[in-house]
């Protein structure tokens, strides 16, 4: 038997520290990680550059419902053009979506 076999130890100390370091670093860089995608804050990772735009890109939109008007226009409320900046003249895209027809059926 071994000093260590006596202590209960079948692994050196430094070993699980070493061990404990790598885990709380593989964490951590996890944590940056999606931080930076969630986010899109910079942080030299490459990978993640276009990700971190798309994401940045989606926190400038807004749903809201409208009725169509005559010619087919739609308006956006003024909350929304004030929250995402936007004025006349601005190119958007929009996604319509029915929500409730206002006809009848022949």
């Amino acid at each position: 038997m071994t000093d260590d076999d006596e202590d209960g130890l079948m692994w050196p100390p430094n070993l699980l520290k070493n061990i404990q370091n790598v885990s709380e670093q593989a964490t951590r860089q996890q944590q940056e990680a999606l931080q930076q995608l969630l986010l899109g804050t910079g942080g030299g990772t490459p990978d993640l550059g276009d990700i971190s735009d798309q994401m940045g890109a989606m926190t400038q939109m807004a749903t809201f419902k409208t009725r169509i008007q005559s010619g087919g226009r739609i308006s956006v409320p003024d909350a929304e053009r004030e929250a995402l900046d936007i004025q006349e003249g601005d190119i958007v895209q929009t996604v319509v979506v029915p929500v409730k027809r206002n006809r009848e059926e022949d």
